[in-house]
């Protein structure tokens, strides 16, 4: 048994409905490593359990998983805006999300992030980032303002298989965008941060 099978063995039940989403993501679509999955799920929400957020921004919705993981911690009024770029996945998502207790909760938007997030006229108490890994920089510079005062902001695949450590392919853009945001946040004397190395690596970073 590894030491990633032991910690799973020893989580939280994964509710049944997102059992369902993990198994018909990896029926379904490409890519499904793609998806969060039960230990990286159950960190998610044990964040907003403690945050207990009203607004969350979620950047790359892809099956929703991380989605209904974030749903949990919610604050009793709270509400999620997640916004997935890929249109051909909007009806997969919208599928996904009324399996869970939380549909009511939850708005999709489809199109680029960069575009609709500062329309929605909202200070979010906690942004994830799991989109499009070459824009990471232009994503938080544009969260960092949207953030209410005590809000977080975590940014997925910060790590991205250990190829940071690495020197990047000339044409492994996504590794060299990684490499390039992680040396931007760690430069940021406006915010404070932090890499975990759960699964794929997970930044969280907080405005000073």
């Amino acid at each position: 048994m590894t030491v990633d099978e032991y910690i799973t063995d020893h989580l939280e039940a994964e509710p049944e409905y997102l059992r369902t989403i993990f198994r018909n993501t990896n029926l379904k679509l490409l890519n499904p490593r793609m998806q969060s999955g039960h230990y990286q799920g159950r960190l998610l929400k044990m964040f907003t359990r403690m945050l207990c957020p009203h607004h969350i921004l979620e950047i790359g919705t892809f099956s929703a998983y991380s989605t209904l993981c974030l749903a949990e911690g919610l604050s009793p009024d709270g509400h999620i805006d997640t916004i997935e770029i890929d249109d051909e996945l909007e009806d997969f998502i919208t599928d996904n999300i009324r399996l869970s207790p939380f549909a009511d909760r939850i708005t999709l938007h489809i199109g680029d992030a960069l575009q609709i997030a500062p329309t929605l006229g909202k200070q979010f108490d906690l942004v994830f980032v799991d989109g499009n890994k070459r824009h990471y920089r232009q994503y938080l510079d544009m969260v960092l303002p949207l953030l209410s005062e005590r809000g977080v902001v975590l940014a997925d695949n910060t790590l991205w298989s250990g190829k940071v450590v690495e020197k990047p392919a000339s044409g492994d853009y996504q590794t060299r965008e990684i490499i390039a945001f992680n040396r931007y946040v760690a430069q940021n004397n406006a915010i404070e941060q932090i890499i975990l190395p759960v699964r794929d690596g997970l930044t969280i970073i907080r405005k000073k």
